[in-house]
């Protein structure tokens, strides 16, 4: 009973919801011809279970998948490890999120080999499914903006299953960056003598079930990479309309706006 149940909810929740999806800023061609193996893709998600991981983490992103495959490969296509409830960690194509805003991270430094490590380490993990049968840590998504306290919210991912990295995407993405030694946000402990002597830092790696979508924007080890710019632009080449000023009928002209 408590696995249909789960199995129920989980659907419930990733249910897509194109009329919740704001403005669509996604250059797809740009995005493809950008990504690199061991690029972090962020996602604007609609769903349900979205909602309630944006309001969690006060951020604009809800999901995170790793680049696996790229361009470079000559194979003509880009594939994503991503975790999701229904079906656990698998590959999908980058087509996936032609009609979502994202956002590409990469982590800076890392060697070829280190890169392909890291992607390496989740495509051994396809096939790990989250077990819906644990119905009460699907039901902290049913309430996507709960009265909790902002320093409580990110704990309350973790809350419920005892693998937390099976229903929280980012989560297994960031072990497998740990797994060569790369930081994602970590905790930097100053050490001091007796007498007060600075001696140094150790860094520690945070838990990977506290690690969200939005540590990876926010991390000053991960550069934001901007497809459209990465692949050249030029605004004198943009075709304007002259009068597109929302309805409003007003263009520039000669430095004064003219009606």
């Amino acid at each position: 009973m408590f696995e249909r149940l789960g199995h129920f909810l989980g659907r419930f929740l990733e249910r897509d919801q194109p009329s919740d999806q704001p403005v669509i800023s996604q250059d797809a061609a740009a995005l493809a011809a950008s990504i690199r193996v061991g690029d972090v893709l962020l996602v604007e998600g609609r769903a349900r279970i979205s909602t309630a991981i944006k309001y969690l983490t006060q951020s604009t992103w809800s999901h995170a998948a790793l680049c696996v495959r790229d361009l470079t490969s000559g194979e003509g296509r880009v594939e994503l490890v991503e975790v999701t409830l229904q079906e656990g960690c698998h590959r999908v194509p980058l087509s996936k999120y032609t009609l979502y805003n994202t956002r590409l991270c990469r982590a800076a430094g890392l060697s070829v080999e280190e890169r392909q490590t890291v992607a390496d380490f989740l495509s051994a993990r396809i096939g790990i499914t989250y077990d819906t049968r644990n119905v009460i840590d699907l039901a902290r998504y049913l309430f996507p903006t709960p009265p909790v306290p902002v320093r409580w919210r990110r704990p309350l991912l973790s809350l419920g299953s005892g693998d937390p990295t099976r229903a929280i995407c980012s989560s297994l993405i960031a072990q497998a960056f740990q797994s060569v030694e790369y930081p994602v946000l970590p905790k930097i402990e100053m050490l001091r003598s007796p007498t007060g002597r600075p001696l140094g830092a150790v860094w520690h790696h945070r838990h990977a079930s506290l690690i969200v979508p939005r540590d990876f924007d926010l991390s000053p080890y991960f550069a934001v990479v901007k497809p459209t710019l990465h692949r050249g632009f030029d605004h004198h080449r943009i075709p304007w309309a002259e009068n597109d000023a929302d309805g409003a009928h007003e263009r520039v002209s000669q430095g004064k706006i003219v009606g």
